[in-house]
């Protein structure tokens, strides 16, 4: 049977569900806390930096244990470890709502955070493996869409909860209610989140390989330059904004704007890849992001809102389609910690990215540091050309 015969089974449509939704409550858990710090910081009489330290600490957390989460994935059944992840996250929040200090709010907030470790290598491993190789991306594409509703949601929940009955409620609220929709998941996770079809595995073409493929490392390098631009990118946009005559209520739209193409970005560009071919859409959204980023300093102020919609969908877009190479390159029973490197590899090129280009921007200013973050995300198009081959395969 030919690969694109392969139809779509009901318990990958219930994989992907699944994961769906637990990326919705995992992303509302850690995007809640943006509103909530300055209740935190008037209740506990907290300084900026100390604010700062928590919030560094809930994230930093949630990164660094990402490639042992997918290897106890591998051993221990990455079901059962993605959801004793779900569950202690929102059990963290609880315990950081019981927080009487600055001391055990630093302590409670790493421990909340070690919890997301699970959710990006686990949950994008086994949606890759549920469904054939031209439906991959298209269902990665959905997944990373879900995670961005709940990063819309979290904050928006817990402003409400938070403003009538205070941040420790809006903490227990959101974390009891997490936990408490995962744990019958966890009951029942040989029915939530079934095995691939075995079927479906042995016809895929390429995926019997035993061993990663040698340009793994290059889709690292990848990845976290997409990362680096996506995390300087939005740091110092605002700035570059107000430079050019936009108010604040205007930024915070465009932001809204720009978060919601990034959504959009997330789901079309998975489907896109699926029909159009992986290197041509990562070519693509590469080089839109980085003519967009030369168009916010160059660029009309009539002209921002277009220009900040195409940003932010070529920007989140490209996301999906790496999420569905990692499974080119990392060979089925080791899918969970090649994901874990690469988010991993993400994850710190975006926290140091905004660092190295406020440098830059300190000692040139900021309409350097655009220009070199769009020569930089065209140059993504270099650690491509070794894949490029391996990457066309996957069309």
């Amino acid at each position: 049977m030919a690969v694109t015969a392969l139809p779509v089974a009901p318990a990958a449509r219930r994989t992907l569900l699944v994961t769906s939704a637990i990326h919705v409550s995992n992303d509302a858990c850690f995007a809640l806390l943006y509103p909530l710090l300055p209740f935190v910081a008037a209740d506990l009489h907290l300084s900026y930096t100390q604010i700062g330290m928590v919030k560094a600490s809930f994230t930093a957390a949630q990164s660094v244990f990402q490639i042992p989460a997918g290897m106890l994935g591998e051993r221990c059944g990455e079901g059962l470890i993605l959801l004793i992840g779900n569950i202690w996250v929102g059990l963290g929040l609880v315990l950081m709502a019981a927080s009487g200090g600055y001391a055990l709010l630093l302590l409670t907030s790493l421990v909340a955070g070690i919890g997301g470790n699970a959710q990006h290598p686990l949950a994008t491993a086994i949606v890759s493996r549920a469904f054939p190789r031209t439906r991959r991306a298209t269902a990665l594409g959905t997944l990373n869409f879900t995670g961005d509703l709940g990063k819309m949601i979290g904050p928006l929940v817990v402003g409400v909860i938070a403003v009538r009955w205070g941040w420790r409620m809006a903490l227990v609220g959101v974390g009891g209610v997490t936990a408490a929709f995962t744990l019958p998941l966890l009951i029942g996770r040989r029915a939530a989140l079934p095995p691939m079809d075995a079927a479906v595995g042995a016809a895929e073409e390429g995926e019997t390989q035993t061993a990663t493929r040698p340009g793994f490392p290059f889709l690292l390098v990848v990845g976290a330059l997409d990362s680096a631009t996506r995390g300087a990118a939005l740091t110092f946009l605002p700035f570059i904004l107000t430079r050019e005559g936009v108010g604040a209520a205007a930024v915070s739209a465009l932001f809204s704007l720009i978060f919601a193409a990034g959504a959009a970005g997330k789901f079309l560009c998975g489907w896109l890849g699926d029909h159009w071919g992986a290197c041509a859409l990562i070519v693509s959204t590469e080089l839109v992001t980085a003519l967009t980023l030369v168009g916010f300093i160059t660029a009309p102020v009539w002209a921002v809102i277009p220009v900040a919609a195409l940003f932010g969908f070529a920007l989140n877009g490209t996301s999906s389609v790496l999420s569905a190479a990692v499974a080119h390159f990392v060979p089925s029973h080791r899918r969970a910690r090649g994901y874990g490197a690469y988010f991993t590899a993400a994850l710190v090129s975006s926290a140091f990215a905004p660092l190295i280009y406020g440098l830059l921007g300190d000692a040139a200013g900021l309409v350097p540091v655009f220009l070199v973050m769009a020569v930089m995300t065209a140059a993504i198009l270099l650690p491509l050309a070794p894949i490029w081959r391996t990457l066309a395969a996957m069309g």
